[in-house]
């Protein structure tokens, strides 16, 4: 599917953005955690780019700009902060990564067991997409036994399937099935492929039913429209950042995390795809680069790539759900 193999230009060493060197070589060319090259990419990503600008920034309590719930300022505050250090590969181990983290789960968690983003927090500021971002984050940062983010986890999958005793608020998580007060009460699929990716990050063997049953449902919706087109509720119109591929993406979603999420999901050779994987095709330049189309440059703590221009990010991003597909092979 690749006018070119860009393989050779996103495993560059790069000061700027040395993440994307580490991604490339564990999750398109599978080396494992110990392999030399690995430790130093990953070393690289602790003392060179965005990382270090985000934990620079970072107060001595753990916060970043303001005490509490850390949802504001927007893109600043230490909700997002969480969300960035993961997507750039963040050692999970760090203190200052672990400090942001408890700090997050001591002041961000509403008596209904989720995340919200009111200030204090309160479970009619609990959203699926920021739900899902922080529970994707903690996963992937180790906080998997802890049982404020099992809590959280248990919440997403039943405020999807509707079980149990959910309380639904008209400001937000609306009702099942993805039902938001954001997007008119209507199911939002921003939310559905914030949701779906922490679950989906939940190891098989450690999904309850209930998970899995939320799994189905997600998948479901959003194969209920066809993804290239992305026509899911929506008061005024489909939103244009659905066609723009970005890094990083914060609340909103494009097309490419929904092919990524859906393919996660074990639907890669569904044919129901097929148009979203020709629209993804179709954005390469012919060196078989992706262009950063949505940025949130000039908002957070430091500028990634130019927008406009080719994107490590979003050409990694791409490469990531085609090898899952089996569309694409890497070299290098």
């Amino acid at each position: 599917m690749l006018k070119a193999n860009p393989i050779a230009w996103i495993l560059e060493k790069d000061k700027k953005n040395p993440s994307v060197r580490y991604f490339a070589l564990t999750d398109l060319l599978d080396r494992p955690a110990n392999d030399p090259e690995v430790i130093t990419a990953h070393r690289a990503v602790m003392t060179k780019g965005p990382v270090p600008a985000i934990l620079e920034a970072q107060k001595s309590d753990g916060s970043w700009v303001k005490p509490g719930g850390g949802y504001g300022p927007k893109y600043r505050g230490t909700v997002w902060q969480i969300m960035f250090l993961v997507e750039l590969g963040a050692d999970s181990s760090d203190e200052r990564v672990r400090r942001g983290c408890e700090y997050l789960l001591s002041h961000s968690i509403a008596r209904n067991g989720a995340f919200s983003g009111s200030q204090p927090p309160l479970p009619s500021g609990s959203w699926h997409c920021l739900n899902g971002n922080l529970l994707y984050a903690l996963l992937r940062l180790d906080y998997a036994a802890d049982p404020r983010v099992q809590a959280a986890l248990e919440w997403q999958a039943r405020a999807i399937t509707g079980e149990g005793k959910i309380q639904y608020h008209k400001s937000a998580t609306a009702g099942p099935g993805f039902a938001c007060g954001v997007n008119e009460g209507q199911p939002c699929g921003w939310g559905a492929n914030k949701a779906m990716r922490a679950l989906l990050a939940v190891p098989i063997d450690r999904r309850t039913p209930v998970i899995e049953r939320a799994i189905e449902t997600g998948a479901a919706f959003l194969l209920s429209r066809d993804p290239s087109v992305a026509d899911y509720p929506y008061t005024v119109r489909v939103s244009s950042t659905w066609f723009k591929l970005g890094f990083p993406l914060s609340y909103w979603s494009d097309v490419l995390e929904t092919a990524a999420v859906l393919v996660e999901a074990g639907y890669g050779s569904d044919s129901r795809l097929t148009n979203v994987f020709k629209l993804i095709e179709g954005k390469q330049d012919d060196q078989g680069r992706w262009v950063l189309e949505n940025s949130l440059n000039g908002r957070m703590w430091g500028d990634i790539e130019e927008k406009g221009k080719p994107s490590k990010w979003v050409t990694l991003r791409a490469l990531r759900v085609l090898k899952e597909a089996g569309l694409y092979v890497p070299a290098g």
